[in-house]
């Protein structure tokens, strides 16, 4: 593939580099297939992506060298790559990238921004929150298969409160569910309610769930946690690659396969790499899409 390519999409030139470049030793997965992979998922993914402020996480050598995030968006930017301003706690400003279109993606891509790490809200309403999120952390020796324990009973009690919750894979060793809202809500609120859920199902399953963010009560127990509903922090986007050995992909998932992976005691269940994502979203469609249209209201704490 060279060393220096050009890519034209919609219209625009691109210039991509070190495309034969490894970025996946352990499998051989290189920049161009990075970069093929969100072209060809960006049907799904880009409506996700949409208005979001994104901190890159840029990998130049692979996932096996160093990495650093990017907040402020880089000033070489081409000028069609839209930008948005966010508050810092001082008062001060973070100019984010905002990847709207897949020219964007594509130059995201070639920095090698592997990851694609989005706040919960979208400019410029930057905060209300369009979603809730609870990320299911295993503390060793538990891995997914526990959070999927943990996921079928959140979803449980989101249900005995008129909740509907989406689960995706982080691409790593969690699962995540996102909790639609699209309607004016502060995150103050969605915070203390998803604290509350947490601490509810700590106290229903205390052998298995922990709601407290302290590393050492972790061991062997699921971390459910609450506090990525914040304005300053961000969640790996639906359809990111991660920097794993391997390729995966944090991947909508049914609760039925939720429930399977639990039921058969099962982690390689729910591991997604790019080509078996690409087949799966051909096959069944966007499995988050109601995510971003569905319009949910938060029922008030003491009913948890």
């Amino acid at each position: 593939m060279g060393n220096k390519s050009q890519l034209e999409i919609d219209g625009l030139k691109l210039d991509v580099s070190n495309l034969d470049k490894v970025f996946y030793p352990k499998t051989g997965f290189t920049k161009g297939q990075v970069i093929d992979f969100y072209i060809k998922i960006s049907p799904y993914l880009l409506p996700h992506l949409k208005n979001r402020p994104i901190s890159l996480k840029r990998y130049p050598d692979g996932v096996e060298g160093f990495f650093f995030y990017e907040k402020q968006c880089p000033p070489h930017r081409p000028d069609w790559v839209k930008t948005t301003n966010v508050p810092r706690k001082d008062g001060s400003e973070i100019n984010y990238c905002v990847i709207n279109d897949l020219p964007a993606l594509v130059w995201a891509a070639n920095l090698a921004d592997l990851e694609l790490h989005t706040f919960l809200h979208g400019a410029p309403a930057i905060d209300r929150p369009l979603v809730l999120a609870f990320d299911l952390d295993p503390g060793s020796p538990a891995d997914i298969v526990q959070c999927c324990q943990v996921g079928v009973y959140l979803k449980d009690l989101l249900g005995q409160l008129k909740l509907e919750g989406f689960p995706k894979t982080s691409g790593s060793k969690g699962l995540q569910v996102f909790v639609p809202l699209n309607m004016a809500v502060s995150y103050e609120t969605t915070k203390a309610f998803a604290h509350a859920v947490a601490q509810s199902l700590e106290k229903e399953f205390p052998k298995l769930v922990v709601s407290n963010m302290q590393k050492s009560l972790r061991e062997g127990k699921v971390l459910v946690d609450w506090s990525q509903n914040d304005p300053h922090k961000t969640t790996v986007c639906v359809y990111s690659l991660r920097a794993k050995e391997h390729p995966t992909v944090s991947t909508p998932v049914t609760w039925d396969e939720v429930a399977a992976a639990s039921k058969k005691r099962s982690a390689s269940f729910l591991t997604f790499e790019a080509a078996e994502v690409l087949k799966r979203v051909e096959k069944e469609g966007d499995l988050f899409a109601r995510v971003l249209k569905l319009k949910q209201k938060l029922p008030a704490i003491k009913t948890i």
